[in-house]
Protein backbone atom coordinates (compact mmCIF):
# COMPACT_ATOMS: atom_id res chain seq x y z
CA UNK A 1 0.00 0.00 0.00
CA UNK A 2 2.64 2.34 0.65
CA UNK A 3 6.49 2.34 0.33
CA UNK A 4 8.87 4.02 2.99
CA UNK A 5 12.47 4.87 1.44
CA UNK A 6 15.26 4.93 3.79
CA UNK A 7 15.38 8.33 4.62
CA UNK A 8 11.77 8.20 5.74
CA UNK A 9 12.19 5.30 8.23
CA UNK A 10 15.59 6.99 9.72
CA UNK A 11 13.57 10.42 10.42
CA UNK A 12 10.52 8.57 11.77
CA UNK A 13 12.38 5.87 14.07
CA UNK A 14 14.15 9.05 15.02
CA UNK A 15 11.02 10.58 16.23
CA UNK A 16 9.77 7.79 17.46
CA UNK A 17 11.85 7.73 19.68
CA UNK A 18 12.03 11.45 20.73
CA UNK A 19 8.42 11.39 21.46
CA UNK A 20 7.14 12.54 25.45
CA UNK A 21 4.61 9.60 25.14
CA UNK A 22 3.95 6.26 24.09
CA UNK A 23 3.69 6.00 20.36
CA UNK A 24 3.80 3.19 18.05
CA UNK A 25 3.80 4.71 14.79
CA UNK A 26 2.48 7.39 12.75
CA UNK A 27 -0.99 8.17 10.85
CA UNK A 28 -1.14 9.48 7.35
CA UNK A 29 -4.63 10.74 6.67
CA UNK A 30 -6.10 12.46 3.45
CA UNK A 31 -8.34 15.30 3.98
CA UNK A 32 -10.42 17.49 2.06
CA UNK A 33 -8.43 20.98 1.75
CA UNK A 34 -4.82 22.55 -0.08
CA UNK A 35 -4.92 24.37 -2.82
CA UNK A 36 -5.47 21.15 -5.29
CA UNK A 37 -8.27 19.44 -3.22
CA UNK A 38 -6.87 16.82 -0.81
CA UNK A 39 -3.99 17.16 1.89
CA UNK A 40 -1.83 14.46 3.74
CA UNK A 41 -2.13 14.88 7.50
CA UNK A 42 0.69 13.08 9.09
CA UNK A 43 1.12 12.81 13.10
CA UNK A 44 2.54 10.60 15.55
CA UNK A 45 -0.05 7.53 16.65
CA UNK A 46 -0.60 5.51 19.90
CA UNK A 47 -2.62 2.85 18.10
CA UNK A 48 -4.64 1.42 15.76
CA UNK A 49 -8.19 1.92 14.96
CA UNK A 50 -11.42 -0.06 13.47
CA UNK A 51 -10.44 -0.08 9.47
CA UNK A 52 -7.18 1.33 9.35
CA UNK A 53 -4.40 -0.68 7.44
CA UNK A 54 -1.13 -1.44 9.21
CA UNK A 55 2.15 -1.07 7.17
CA UNK A 56 5.46 -1.59 8.64
CA UNK A 57 8.77 -1.06 7.67
CA UNK A 58 12.16 -1.96 9.40
CA UNK A 59 9.84 -1.27 12.72
CA UNK A 60 7.88 1.70 11.43
CA UNK A 61 4.58 1.02 11.61
CA UNK A 62 2.02 3.21 9.07
CA UNK A 63 -1.74 3.37 10.53
CA UNK A 64 -3.76 4.55 7.24
CA UNK A 65 -7.95 5.20 8.19
CA UNK A 66 -10.15 3.61 5.65
CA UNK A 67 -11.05 6.27 3.95
CA UNK A 68 -7.54 7.46 2.82
CA UNK A 69 -6.11 4.13 1.73
CA UNK A 70 -7.72 4.41 -1.53
CA UNK A 71 -5.89 7.55 -2.05
CA UNK A 72 -2.67 6.40 -0.74
CA UNK A 73 -2.60 3.02 -2.35
CA UNK A 74 0.85 2.25 -4.07
CA UNK A 75 2.57 6.21 -1.98
CA UNK A 76 5.63 6.19 -1.69
CA UNK A 77 7.03 8.67 0.97
CA UNK A 78 10.63 9.90 1.43
CA UNK A 79 11.99 12.24 3.61
CA UNK A 80 14.62 15.19 1.72
CA UNK A 81 16.58 17.88 3.19
CA UNK A 82 16.93 20.84 1.10
CA UNK A 83 18.78 24.36 1.68
CA UNK A 84 15.08 26.16 1.65
CA UNK A 85 13.02 23.61 3.21
CA UNK A 86 13.32 19.69 4.70
CA UNK A 87 10.56 17.76 5.18
CA UNK A 88 8.44 14.51 3.80
CA UNK A 89 7.87 14.41 0.09
CA UNK A 90 5.09 12.50 -1.15
CA UNK A 91 4.94 10.48 -4.67
CA UNK A 92 1.58 9.30 -5.17
CA UNK A 93 0.29 7.60 -7.86
CA UNK A 94 -3.34 8.57 -7.35
CA UNK A 95 -2.40 12.34 -7.62
CA UNK A 96 -3.63 13.79 -11.45
CA UNK A 97 -2.43 16.79 -10.20
CA UNK A 98 -0.18 18.62 -7.81
CA UNK A 99 -0.07 21.99 -6.11
CA UNK A 100 3.58 23.67 -5.99
CA UNK A 101 3.81 23.24 -2.32
CA UNK A 102 3.57 19.19 -2.94
CA UNK A 103 1.73 18.78 0.17
CA UNK A 104 -1.25 18.88 -1.15
CA UNK A 105 -3.31 16.91 -4.63
CA UNK A 106 -5.84 16.51 -7.40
Amino acid sequence: MITLTENAVTVMNSALSQAAEQVKGFRIMVEAGGCAGFKYVVGLESSAREGDAVVETDGVKVFVDLGSQRHVAGMTIDFVTGLESSGFVFDNPNAREKCACGKSFG
